[in-house]
């Protein structure tokens, strides 16, 4: 399980999602973006910084 959480994008965000496919997370944060943070453009290097930033969960669990 892929984990994202929007916070270590936008600080203070706590919005987060999990799935299997690294593309599904990618599509939940730009719609996120799009809803919650007024995103009109969701620009290359904005899917690149989600992309960096996805974690497998089963890391956050063992910690």
């Amino acid at each position: 399980m892929k984990l994202f959480e929007c916070g270590t994008l936008v600080p203070g965000c706590e919005w987060h999602t999990r799935t299997d496919e690294d593309a599904e997370i990618v599509r939940r944060a730009v719609e996120h973006m799009r809803s919650a943070h007024g995103e009109t453009v969701i620009r290359e290097n904005m899917v690149d910084n989600i992309k960096a930033r996805i974690r497998d969960d089963a890391d956050e669990r063992a910690a």
